[in-house]
């Protein structure tokens, strides 16, 4: 065997080789997104089954059910960030990762109006972030915006962040965006109630707490 036909078969197993372990590696990467996928629609729907629940004491017993409403937004904060995760490895315009989103932002709305129940009939004072943002290209802020409302989560475990797709095809959404009456200046926060619109640091996003707010969130 010439030396070049062996070289060129030795190219060709290694390119074969190469090609082989590409596909390998495409196929469990997107073998581990599905999966995740359905872990996040599981977790969605046993939460979605819990605010069930919830609703259903609320109207025996309120306050006795505020404890277990506090201890869900940490596992809302979790979900968001895996599906946010899904959605830049897969797309935002994947069609499994759009239901998703759909299912979570419905499950978002139900537990702030519980909040708000509950706030009412306990008088507790929670704080909450409604945050509308834009996965269209026509917010650019809406990153470093993300990413600050993640810093203050993290920070204040007991502080309730909502964010919301702006553009996302939901009727209840849209009801929910009209009734806040959020322009479509993105990105948008609805902070205990007041408006507020843009973003430029972090520091001037606390500025818009009501004073004392963030302090009445124990700190990690």
């Amino acid at each position: 065997m010439s030396l070049f036909v062996r070289n060129s078969l030795i190219a060709l197993l290694t390119a074969t080789a190469i090609t082989g372990t590409v596909a390998y590696a495409v196929n469990y990467l997107n073998a581990a997104r599905i999966a995740e996928l359905g872990a996040i629609e599981d977790q969605l729907s046993i939460d979605t089954l819990s605010l069930d629940t919830q609703f259903s004491l609320l109207e025996r017993a309120p306050c006795d059910s505020f404890a277990s409403s506090t201890t869900l937004i940490s596992s809302l904060a979790d979900l968001g960030d895996r599906l946010s995760y899904a959605e830049s490895q897969l797309g935002a315009d994947n069609a499994q990762v759009i239901r998703l989103k759909q299912q979570y932002s419905l499950l978002e709305i139900r537990d702030y109006l519980i909040t708000k129940q509950l706030a009412v009939a306990c008088g507790t004072k929670p704080v909450t972030v409604l945050y509308f943002y834009s996965n269209a290209g026509d917010c650019s802020d809406c990153d470093r915006a993300g990413y600050a409302l993640s810093y203050l989560r993290n920070t204040y475990p007991s502080l309730r962040v909502y964010s919301f797709d702006y553009n996302l095809n939901l009727g209840a959404l849209e009801t929910f965006i009209a009734i806040n009456k959020i322009q479509d200046s993105l990105p948008a926060f609805v902070i205990n109630g007041k408006q507020y619109y843009g973003f430029t640091s972090l520091e001037e996003l606390e500025k818009q707490f009501p004073k004392g707010a963030l302090s009445t969130s124990t700190p990690k």
